[in-house]
Protein backbone atom coordinates (compact mmCIF):
# COMPACT_ATOMS: atom_id res chain seq x y z
CA UNK A 1 0.00 0.00 0.00
CA UNK A 2 1.39 3.39 -0.91
CA UNK A 3 1.67 6.20 1.65
CA UNK A 4 -1.13 8.36 0.23
CA UNK A 5 -3.58 5.46 0.22
CA UNK A 6 -2.64 4.60 3.81
CA UNK A 7 -3.26 8.20 4.88
CA UNK A 8 -6.63 8.28 3.11
CA UNK A 9 -7.72 5.02 4.72
CA UNK A 10 -6.65 6.19 8.17
CA UNK A 11 -8.46 9.50 7.66
CA UNK A 12 -11.64 7.71 6.60
CA UNK A 13 -11.48 5.44 9.65
CA UNK A 14 -10.96 8.47 11.90
CA UNK A 15 -13.94 10.26 10.35
CA UNK A 16 -16.08 7.17 10.94
CA UNK A 17 -14.96 7.00 14.59
CA UNK A 18 -15.84 10.66 15.10
CA UNK A 19 -19.22 10.20 13.41
CA UNK A 20 -19.93 7.18 15.59
CA UNK A 21 -19.07 9.09 18.77
CA UNK A 22 -21.27 11.98 17.64
CA UNK A 23 -24.17 9.57 17.20
CA UNK A 24 -23.56 7.79 20.51
CA UNK A 25 -24.39 10.69 22.78
CA UNK A 26 -25.55 8.14 25.36
CA UNK A 27 -21.93 7.08 25.91
CA UNK A 28 -20.35 9.33 28.50
CA UNK A 29 -16.72 10.41 28.32
CA UNK A 30 -16.02 8.94 31.75
CA UNK A 31 -17.19 5.55 30.47
CA UNK A 32 -14.87 5.84 27.48
CA UNK A 33 -11.99 6.76 29.76
CA UNK A 34 -12.75 3.92 32.15
CA UNK A 35 -12.98 1.32 29.39
CA UNK A 36 -10.62 2.54 26.69
CA UNK A 37 -8.39 5.11 28.37
CA UNK A 38 -9.39 7.94 26.03
CA UNK A 39 -12.47 10.04 25.31
CA UNK A 40 -13.80 12.75 23.02
CA UNK A 41 -11.72 15.37 24.82
CA UNK A 42 -8.58 13.28 24.23
CA UNK A 43 -9.40 13.08 20.52
CA UNK A 44 -9.89 16.84 20.51
CA UNK A 45 -6.47 17.38 22.07
CA UNK A 46 -4.82 14.99 19.62
CA UNK A 47 -6.60 16.69 16.71
CA UNK A 48 -5.39 20.11 17.87
CA UNK A 49 -1.83 18.85 18.40
CA UNK A 50 -1.77 17.34 14.90
CA UNK A 51 -2.96 20.65 13.46
CA UNK A 52 -0.29 22.58 15.37
CA UNK A 53 2.42 20.17 14.17
CA UNK A 54 1.42 21.14 10.65
CA UNK A 55 1.37 24.87 11.35
CA UNK A 56 -2.43 25.10 11.47
CA UNK A 57 -3.75 27.31 14.25
CA UNK A 58 -6.71 25.66 15.96
CA UNK A 59 -8.04 26.40 19.44
CA UNK A 60 -9.02 23.63 21.83
CA UNK A 61 -12.65 24.79 21.60
CA UNK A 62 -12.52 24.60 17.79
CA UNK A 63 -11.04 21.11 17.96
CA UNK A 64 -13.71 19.99 20.42
CA UNK A 65 -16.44 21.33 18.15
CA UNK A 66 -15.07 19.20 15.29
CA UNK A 67 -15.06 16.09 17.47
CA UNK A 68 -18.36 16.69 19.27
CA UNK A 69 -20.16 18.02 16.18
CA UNK A 70 -21.30 21.09 18.10
CA UNK A 71 -19.88 23.53 20.65
CA UNK A 72 -18.83 21.61 23.75
CA UNK A 73 -21.02 23.62 26.15
CA UNK A 74 -24.05 22.70 24.01
CA UNK A 75 -23.12 18.99 24.00
CA UNK A 76 -22.46 19.04 27.73
CA UNK A 77 -25.82 20.68 28.48
CA UNK A 78 -27.72 18.30 26.23
CA UNK A 79 -26.00 14.97 26.89
CA UNK A 80 -23.57 14.91 29.80
CA UNK A 81 -24.79 13.35 33.02
CA UNK A 82 -23.30 13.51 36.49
CA UNK A 83 -20.77 10.76 37.05
CA UNK A 84 -21.77 8.18 39.62
CA UNK A 85 -19.54 7.41 42.60
CA UNK A 86 -18.75 4.07 40.92
CA UNK A 87 -17.71 5.77 37.68
CA UNK A 88 -15.50 8.21 39.59
CA UNK A 89 -13.87 5.38 41.57
CA UNK A 90 -13.19 3.43 38.36
CA UNK A 91 -11.75 6.58 36.78
CA UNK A 92 -9.25 6.88 39.65
CA UNK A 93 -8.40 3.17 39.40
CA UNK A 94 -7.80 3.31 35.66
CA UNK A 95 -5.92 6.63 35.66
CA UNK A 96 -2.52 4.97 35.06
CA UNK A 97 -3.93 3.45 31.87
CA UNK A 98 -5.33 6.69 30.45
CA UNK A 99 -3.88 7.89 27.17
CA UNK A 100 -0.94 10.26 27.14
CA UNK A 101 -2.25 13.81 26.78
CA UNK A 102 -5.68 12.98 28.16
CA UNK A 103 -5.33 15.13 31.26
Amino acid sequence: MDEQTRIEIEAAAFRQLVAHLQQRTDVQNIDLMNLAGFCRNCLSKWYRAAAEERGVELSYDEARERIYGMPYPDWKAAYQTEATPEQKARFRETAPLHAFGSD
